[in-house]
């Protein structure tokens, strides 16, 4: 039995508990950058000048960046390991928030952006990665959805700190975000221990004494020399028997990448677009930022709420729920802003709704792969998402330019978050988890 194996199935200690907690706190710097460039946008549009399709690229290069940052950054967290790279990930996001913060031009803002999300992007691919490891089979499906909890508590505390500067210094926000990126350099540089996953895997020079080290933390059994052998051999022969394993999981990778292309495309347009349009649709700036706000307060608690939905239901089928009721709930949201009070609390579901498609997303994938070719699969997920992020507020500005009306931005959206329940449905004798299932690809 191998390290993941055996952490599978032993009950979660408060340490455990502890690692996911510092992962969802680096998931908390995602929500925070990214609401910081919506919740400021009207004021950073007005400063430089900025038409909605300028905003919405503005917007892009921090979400290429992220994709930048999964891609090219992520691979190094098998060579180097996942604590040096989420450090060295955390160091580019510092100097990328306090250099937006002082940016002079809209040119040197979109390059400091890009600088950022490439650092953002190099912690999530490692911290999804680090918050399952550490999890057992029991809890994996809560603990990721608290892990995505993180996005929404960051967005929340952007929210507050943009609504206290509303018609003052905009750069206030991106420095708070500055100083909150270089705490968590500090303490994840103080608490967060190596992947023991990648201990085992690459076994570079002190890795037995630091996975003994950190299983004693973890209250388990220290493991042997012999131990990481046999393992060693374990995996040599998984390899062997996987050989292909894209050409027979071609039909359900698809279907994967469009959910989570569909789910990114709607998280981020909710996210992204929410405040500035509100603003154009009548709304005071004071009032936009509390919409969002809401939405943001509604994002801490879907995912919680989609994971301890997903320990009774089969995922998949949670999924398609909250996809729906997402699309659903965001056409009622435009349509009520006008009521402020019934706009507030549509607000909060639809963040609840679309935040949990995204934890559901994390928790649907990794059960279509076989567990030795599972983070080759969930890394192209992850990496096609990043397309509809990347799409939606460039698409929602050239829209808007053209004429298009917030209501009419918002359906759009829905009918994206829609299709994401299209595939869902498809994918159904692909679940292993599904009555009807065919085959499991764990038999690949």
């Amino acid at each position: 039995m191998n390290i993941t194996e055996r952490i599978g199935a032993a009950p979660m200690s408060g340490y455990q508990w502890l690692i996911v907690a510092l992962c969802t706190f680096m998931n908390c710097l995602d929500g925070f950058d990214v609401m910081a460039v919506a919740f400021t946008g009207p004021s950073v549009s007005e400063e430089f000048g900025l038409n909605g399709s300028q905003f919405g690229l503005l917007v892009s290069v921090g979400l290429i960046g992220m994709a930048v940052g999964s891609m090219l950054l992520a691979p190094f967290a098998d060579l180097i390991g996942r604590r040096p790279l989420i450090l060295i990930s955390l160091t580019l996001g510092t100097i990328g928030m306090f250099g937006a913060a002082m940016a002079p031009s809209v040119t040197v803002m979109g390059f400091f952006r890009l600088l950022t999300g490439i650092g953002v992007g190099g912690i999530l691919a490692s911290t999804n990665v680090i918050a399952s490891e550490f999890s057992n089979a029991k809890n994996r499906g809560l603990a990721i959805g608290i892990y995505t909890a993180g996005y929404g508590i960051g967005a929340t505390v952007a929210s507050v700190v943009a609504k206290a500067t509303v018609s003052g210094d905009w750069r206030i926000v991106f420095y708070v975000g500055g100083f909150g990126t270089l705490l968590a350099l500090v303490v994840i540089a103080l608490l967060l221990p190596e992947s023991i996953a990648f201990l085992e895997q690459r076994r570079p020079r002190g890795a037995l004494d630091g996975i003994n080290r950190t299983l004693a933390r973890m209250g388990m059994d220290s493991m042997s020399q012999t131990d990481l052998d046999q393992a060693a051999s374990g995996r040599a022969e998984a390899r062997q028997t996987s050989s292909g394993w894209l050409k027979q999981l071609i039909t359900p990778t698809i279907l994967l990448w469009i959910t989570f292309i569909t789910i990114m495309f709607g998280f981020y347009f909710v996210n992204s677009w929410t405040p500035t349009l509100l603003v154009e649709d009548g709304l005071s700036e004071s009032a936009a930022v509390t919409a969002g706000m809401a939405i943001s307060i509604g994002g801490t608690l879907g995912s919680v709420l989609y994971g301890l939905a997903a320990r009774v239901r089969a995922p998949r089928g949670v999924l398609i729920g909250f996809s729906l009721l997402s699309a659903t709930m965001m056409i009622i949201f435009i349509l009520s802003t006008s009521i402020l009070w019934l706009g507030l609390g549509i607000g909060v579901i639809v963040g609840a709704l679309i935040n949990g498609c995204i934890a559901g997303a994390y928790t649907v994938g990794p059960a279509l792969y076989p567990s030795n070719v599972r983070s080759v699969g969930m890394g192209w997920a992850l990496g096609m998402g990043r397309i509809g992020a990347i799409l939606s507020p460039t698409v929602a500005g050239m829209f808007k330019d053209a004429g298009a009306s917030a209501t009419q931005l918002y359906v759009g959206a829905a009918a994206v978050v829609a299709i994401c329940a299209v595939a869902l449905v498809a994918l159904r004798r692909h679940d292993p988890e599904s009555a009807t299932a065919g085959k499991e690809p764990a038999t690949v």
